[in-house]
């Protein structure tokens, strides 16, 4: 289980944050709080920002303007080419686990091989202990006599699991998922949506989830976020957010094309 900093420290803050590309405004002076242990679903229509918001998050972006903080401290102050700031930005970093949209599974290794792989490039576990580690991840995931099977072997929601395993494979206190139940049929996704729910309660990790799926969100969040335009348009606890009846977000939830949400 993750250790945990004071239960008083945000997992993340961001404040006032923006970024641009050229006269691209993507992020625009996002301000939000994650609770530790806490499941965070961020909303927002296609080329709104979202997977900008992760990469900000883990240092691979540095916004232009605001502050980036992970259990208190602050991210977009590091730079990566400074070797005490890398060495920051490196353990920092550590404290995440990523779930990709396609699972970015490596082909040629195995179930096990791919789950393995974090903890022999970033521990000093030996041969028994990443077996055993495998093996309790896999088992978390519902895929314990997987671990001698190739990727394209699997069907697309035993892969998605597999990715889900390799994110935990470190004991992440924030894992990030993108897109978690893209490509997935609805009878997948949801059973994707009990294991988030699953690891959530077992392993006390605090999860960022960027999704389209209204119904994921409506399951899993304890806190829901839309972004539209850059701007983070609302925030809050999932109750509060789907009562206030926001325009964007009435018209996401409604699939509609009328609304403050312009469709491109």
């Amino acid at each position: 289980m993750p250790e945990a900093d004071s239960s008083t420290t945000p997992a993340i803050v961001l404040d006032g944050v923006s970024k641009a590309f050229g006269a691209n405004v993507v992020l625009d002076e996002v301000s939000l709080t994650v609770r530790q242990r806490s499941i965070m679903v961020m909303l927002g229509p296609s080329g709104t920002g979202k997977s900008v918001l992760l990469r900000c998050l883990v240092g691979l972006l540095r916004p232009d303007k605001g502050r980036v903080m992970v259990f208190g401290e602050d991210v977009a102050s590091l730079d990566a080419g400074v070797a005490k700031d890398r060495r920051q930005l490196f353990r920092i970093r550590r404290r995440f686990g990523m779930l990709f949209q396609d699972g970015a599974l490596f082909d040629d290794m195995t179930v096990g091989e791919n789950v393995a792989f974090p903890m022999r490039m970033h521990t000093s576990m030996s041969a028994a202990e990443i077996r055993a580690s495998v093996d309790d991840k896999l088992r978390r995931v519902g895929l314990p006599k997987a671990t001698s099977k190739f990727p394209s072997e699997l069907s697309g929601g035993m892969r998605k699991r597999v990715a889900f395993a390799r994110a935990i494979a470190l004991e992440p206190d924030i894992v990030l998922c993108d897109e978690p139940s893209s490509g997935l049929d609805p009878v997948m996704a949801a059973t994707l949506d009990e294991l988030i729910l699953e690891l959530h309660k077992t392993l006390g990790m605090t999860f960022v989830v960027i999704t389209h799926d209204t119904a994921e969100a409506r399951t899993i969040a304890d806190t829901i976020g839309l972004l539209s335009r850059g701007k983070l348009v609302t925030y809050g606890p999932t109750d509060e957010v789907l009562r206030s009846n926001h325009p964007a977000l009435r018209q996401f939830f409604a699939r509609s094309t009328e609304g403050p949400i312009q469709v491109l």
